[in-house]
């Protein structure tokens, strides 16, 4: 394994030619910039380098090019290289997913999960036999970065018209899909609206695409409930400029997560970033941040506003209605010091 002069491994950190990266392929990138010169983005079947592979696992990019990631982690371990596999997801991915990344663990030299909930999905699963022992939790950091000015493109001007004209802007940022339980806003938008409130649900993100009829199902759920002239999904935004600017014009985050919140949620960092209010339902476990010093600051300034874990549509949308009274302040994330976190999480298992 290459050595820095500090005696830090490099990192040779796999990722796609996709222009439209996921965020976990954003962060792969992210953390490469994070580590500087030790670190070098490695293109999926191209190139090869000196120090510990780094693989990242789900990545959209790949889901065509399964065996690529494989046989690059076997070439590493041939070269007598170690190579780190960091699981973002487990037990939320489909068991076909879940399977295909399987031959990865017996090559992997270290694991690293994204969230004390993934670790108890991974060690509960029989595969888990083909992992190496040496395991640790890295601190999932925001990834994106809130630019200076912020630009007003024209989905920014439509939800600005929907405050200016009294709505209530509820926001939904990431990947929908069902493990995610994207479809709950949708219900807690009408709630909103039988409550009196005039919600208007902005999902900023995308579609999964994939064997179900996620984006069929959503929009029968959405007219279903009356509420498909509110609800407005804007696609993959790919600056993080264009994204700030649509944060900019939300009154309240919401999400309801299947398992809760977890420490592996980028997609509420995000959100916090905007400085205003995330509402979302707590962990299931006690400690789910221990380790997520950024998580901690967060919870401990009021910035996500936690519900039970099995609250009703109509106590998240009372929380809502209260959070949407909170003035509008900026956030005080010290973004880089939760990268330095995650770098630091990095080497101490390789270090183990």
């Amino acid at each position: 394994m290459s050595l820095t002069d500090r005696g830090q491994a490099r990192l040779d950190i796999l990722v796609s030619d996709t222009e439209t990266p996921c965020g976990v392929e954003a962060f792969a990138r992210r953390l490469a910039a994070t580590a500087g010169d030790r670190a070098a983005l490695r293109q999926l079947g191209h190139g090869r380098g000196d120090g510990v592979l780094v693989i990242n696992l789900p990545v959209v990019a790949w889901k065509r090019r399964l065996a690529d990631p494989v046989l690059a982690a076997a070439k590493a371990r041939a070269q007598g290289r170690p190579v780190l596999v960091i699981l973002h997801e487990w037990a939320d991915l489909d068991w076909k997913r879940r399977a295909s990344y399987a031959p990865l663990l017996p090559f992997a030299t270290a694991v690293l999960v994204s969230s004390p909930e993934v670790a108890d999905q991974l060690a509960a699963d029989p595969l888990s036999r083909l992992a190496p022992r040496r395991r640790g939790i890295v601190p999932i950091p925001p990834n994106v970065v809130a630019p200076d000015t912020l630009p007003m493109n024209a989905t920014a001007r439509r939800l600005a018209e929907a405050r200016r004209g009294g709505q209530l802007v509820l926001g939904h940022f990431g990947s929908i899909y069902p493990r995610k339980q994207s479809t709950q806003i949708l219900d807690l938008t009408a709630a909103l609206k039988q409550r009196g409130e005039d919600p208007f649900a902005v999902f900023i993100g995308s579609f999964v695409k994939g064997q179900d009829r996620v984006e069929d199902e959503f929009r029968a759920r959405a007219d279903s409930l009356g509420i498909a002239d509110r609800v407005l999904v804007t696609g993959y935004v790919a600056s993080d400029a264009d994204l700030f600017a649509l944060f900019a014009e939300v009154d309240v985050f919401a999400y309801l997560f299947a398992e809760g919140l977890t420490s592996r949620r980028g997609s509420v960092l995000a959100c916090a970033m905007s400085g205003r209010p995330v509402v979302v339902n707590a962990p299931e476990r006690p400690g789910a941040f221990d380790h997520h010093p950024t998580y901690q600051r967060l919870l401990a300034g009021g910035q996500l506003r936690l519900v039970p874990l099995h609250a009703t549509v109509d106590a998240v949308a009372a929380a809502v209605e209260e959070a949407t009274a909170l003035p509008r302040h900026g956030a005080r994330l010290d973004v880089a010091a939760s990268w330095r976190d995650a770098l630091a999480a990095v080497d101490q298992v390789m270090a183990a």
